[in-house]
């Protein structure tokens, strides 16, 4: 997965996640469950931002997206990874294995 470029204080793009079984590779079906991103600093274990993802319909498709918030990425320019982790409506949970990575810059002004 290649590496999501932000600006430090922006609050676009969002992120758009499909999410699918690892084997199957069908959509994970969302009806009911919380998709939340934990964010750090890379090689350090404090998080620095939770926020939960917005379902989209129909929550059968798997679609989830990340809206940043004012603030959010008020962050010192530098390398971050986030987990995203899924909570069924069974109250299961399923974290995606592999972290995204982002790459946050200085803003100009």
């Amino acid at each position: 997965m290649s590496t999501i470029k932000l600006v430090r204080n922006d609050t676009a793009p969002q992120l758009r996640l499909n999410l699918t079984d690892s084997i199957s590779g069908a959509a994970i079906d969302l009806t009911g469950a919380t998709v939340t991103l934990y964010l750090r600093a890379v090689n350090t274990t404090t998080l620095l931002l939770t926020r939960n993802a917005i379902i989209q319909n129909p929550s059968t498709a798997g679609i989830a997206v990340i809206a940043w918030l004012a603030g959010d990425l008020n962050l010192a320019a530098g390398e971050y990874e986030g987990e995203i982790e899924v909570t069924l409506a069974d109250g299961s949970v399923e974290t995606i294995f592999t972290p995204l990575q982002f790459l946050i810059r200085e803003e100009f002004d």
